[in-house]
């Protein structure tokens, strides 16, 4: 196989489309450029072969022997490449969405809302990689991630798809052992339930209420949704995320451990963070409707 450079794309994409309309005009028309720049391809094709491809007439054109014989192996690569893009396409399409997230997040938002996912977009699956780890969706481990912080991830397309809001929750057993009206000084007392420690959510509640960190009994987990079953199981005080806890709080499970309202945080909260580089269809229609369902959300359970 020789291992000279093959003809550029242009000159073939208008060699192909003049040999099979016979005509250079038809085939500037086909490709949307001007008959001088189809003539300029086919002309430097010709010199990089070594040989005529067209008899040039006064109002025709017509393929040399040579040109005949370029045109069927020019046509069936043509065809092949079609062929093959096509397949691609399809195999792209029908391929899963991966969507990486929290575990507590896919269990307690999301889950309840796939239905209405599916029923938008049927031809879409749907892959949920729920996990505390964080996917490296710069290098393809996922397409679209929904992470929970301050964003600030560098490198990536990131987008604010709510802010949450933190309150402190506890069991009703619990509850009824502080006093009426609990301050924070009350909750120091008690195991501080969390994720991670030190705990970013905790801090700015602590600087909310003017309280003192440095007294607290932390009890650390790695995943929230532990954290949320110690908060049910009486074993200290979670700051809940108000997103998470709807049906929580509203079957009694867990109650609010103090009187202040939710605090309202501009900067924490569920992030939809993907890579920069082009994506399939099916990637940018899943975060579409991910920033509807948050939107129609937040409508809804904060009028």
């Amino acid at each position: 196989m020789s291992s000279r450079p093959l003809p550029s794309l242009l000159s073939l994409r208008a060699f192909e489309a003049a040999a099979r309309r016979l005509s250079f005009s038809l085939a500037a028309d086909e490709l949307c450029v001007t008959q001088s720049a189809v003539s300029h391809h086919i002309r430097k094709l010709e010199q990089d072969l070594g040989a005529p491809l067209f008899e040039r007439r006064v109002r025709e054109v017509a393929l040399t022997p040579r040109g005949q014989d370029y045109y069927r192996g020019v046509a069936a690569a043509f065809a092949l490449l079609q062929e093959s893009t096509a397949r691609a396409r399809v195999e792209a399409a029908s391929e899963p969405v991966t969507l990486s997230l929290l575990p507590a997040f896919a269990a307690h938002w999301l889950a309840p809302m796939l239905g209405a996912f599916s029923q938008a977009h049927p031809d879409i699956a749907l892959r949920l990689q729920a996990d505390t780890a964080l996917a490296d969706v710069a290098n393809g481990a996922a397409d679209l991630a929904i992470r929970y912080g301050r964003g600030g991830w560098t490198g990536l397309s990131v987008q604010l798809l709510m802010s949450e809001q933190l309150a402190p929750v506890c069991s009703p057993s619990l509850r009824a052992s502080l006093p009426a009206h609990p301050q924070a000084s009350d909750l120091l007392k008690l195991p501080l339930l969390a994720s991670t420690w030190p705990s970013f959510e905790w801090e700015a509640w602590a600087r909310r209420h003017g309280a003192n960190l440095q007294t607290a009994r932390p009890q650390a987990f790695s995943d929230y949704n532990i954290a949320l079953e110690a908060a049910q199981s009486n074993q200290g005080v979670l700051l809940g995320r108000r997103h998470l806890l709807a049906r929580h709080l509203s079957c009694g499970a867990l109650v609010m451990a103090m009187d202040s309202p939710w605090l309202e945080t501009d900067d924490i909260g569920w992030w939809l963070v993907s890579s920069k580089q082009p994506s399939r269809p099916s990637v940018p229609a899943l975060r579409d409707w991910l920033r509807e369902a948050a939107a129609s959300w937040m409508n809804s359970t904060h009028p």
